[in-house]
């Protein structure tokens, strides 16, 4: 008998410590897919948010804008917002997250492709925690309920600023500051590319690579070359305004990304395409707060104004550009204009979209996966 009591105080006892050593990672349920719910006031609502760069690039500025917009909008202190910039996607990344989970977040958003592998793997020992991770993949599919992607339809805003350098051209070079050789940039300067085919059949794009987000030297080196190459409209897809202080310097125009770039560059900027992530950080932070649960995978496009056109620069832009880009925009809101309308070729000739049929980018998830290089670009670096 008195191993009997003897055995159940010890199981007891070990139930405590197990109890303890579980600690706040795990005592509240996750607000995600399949999972209990349980609202946040707004007032006690933890957020933290990791950028890839400095918040005064392009790119990460706009998500700064845009959470700090979402949370005025819902009466959220910016006291209550920590953020971590300047995280490499490496093992710096794992220790941010990990940092902003313990000093009590309750949602963590990331800006950066590579950020997500480390949320996926720090996600299980904090379920009570929703992590968001912008441009990803993964979390649309995994089986961890407070993992989440999200992007925008960005395709949609680059068609219709291919439309106004198509029409603005006088060579019929276009060229392209791209980043990295990821689908989310190739989707992005393919669709630009057919945006500006859709009124200039003669148009063909030359595409030079920085293998960085941001670096505003290379990415001036390259929007030089493409410009001593012949290309009067040089666009980007990068997080600084040297391709289009380069393009102003040089004679050419610019189509920019991430921010308006006609401050920069009021000779040369025609237009930039851009993502209004306060949409999506309004719609989930609400979500926190309603109790809601947040969809494992969203993106959204021009009818949410998820994505948008700058203001054109009506003093450059060329004659009849802001009744194509009009016409244009209906015709994507209503579905009349496919951005990846087949026929579409490779380099080799090969039928990559068939006549009659458009590729559905998103489709899958939130990130895009275009990735086919077609007739009509070529790749220098």
């Amino acid at each position: 008998m008195k191993k009997r009591i003897l055995a159940l105080l010890l199981a007891l006892v070990m139930g405590l410590a197990l109890a303890a050593c579980g600690g706040d990672k795990s005592d509240t349920p996750a607000t995600g897919e399949g999972s209990e719910t349980k609202a946040i006031a707004a007032g006690d609502l933890k957020i933290g948010l990791i950028l890839i760069g400095d918040e005064a690039d392009a790119y990460n500025k706009n998500h700064v804008e845009g959470i700090k917009a979402a949370m005025q909008n819902l009466g959220i202190a910016e006291s209550q917002l920590q953020i971590k910039a300047n995280v490499a996607e490496n093992a710096d990344c794992e220790a941010a997250i990990t940092e902003l989970a313990e000093a009590g977040c309750q949602v963590i958003f990331s800006n950066s492709f590579g950020h997500e592998q480390y949320m996926v793997k720090v996600a299980p020992d904090y379920p009570q925690v929703q992590f968001c991770a912008a441009t990803g993949f993964v979390s649309a599919s995994d089986e961890l309920d407070n993992t989440h992607n999200y992007f925008a339809r960005i395709y949609e805003a680059r068609y219709l600023s291919g439309v106004v350098a198509g029409l603005k051209t006088q060579t019929n070079k276009l060229g392209y500051v791209a980043a990295k050789p990821y689908a989310e940039v190739i989707s992005g300067y393919t669709a630009f590319y057919l945006g500006a085919k859709s009124v200039n059949p003669n148009v063909e794009m030359y595409v030079n690579y920085t293998n960085e987000w941001s670096d505003p030297a290379k990415e001036a080196t390259n929007a030089k070359a493409l410009i001593d190459r012949g290309c009067d409209v040089v666009s980007q897809h990068s997080d600084t305004s040297a391709p289009a202080t380069t393009a102003q310097e040089n004679g050419a125009f610019a189509v920019g990304y991430n921010a308006d770039m006609i401050p920069a560059a009021p000779k040369a900027a025609l237009v930039s395409a851009r993502i209004n992530w306060g949409v999506y950080y309004e719609y989930a932070l609400g979500c926190m707060i309603s109790g809601e649960a947040i969809p494992q995978d969203w993106c959204e496009g021009l009818a949410e104004d998820a994505v948008y056109l700058s203001d054109l620069n009506e003093a450059i832009v060329a004659p009849g550009t802001i009744d194509a880009v009009e016409k244009a925009k209906v015709g994507l809101m209503d579905g009349t204009i496919q951005v990846f309308q087949g026929p579409l070729y490779d380099t080799n000739g090969t039928v990559v979209v068939e006549d009659g049929k458009a590729y559905q980018e998103n489709e899958k998830s939130s990130a895009p996966a275009w990735d086919k290089i077609i007739k009509g670009i070529t790749v220098l670096s």
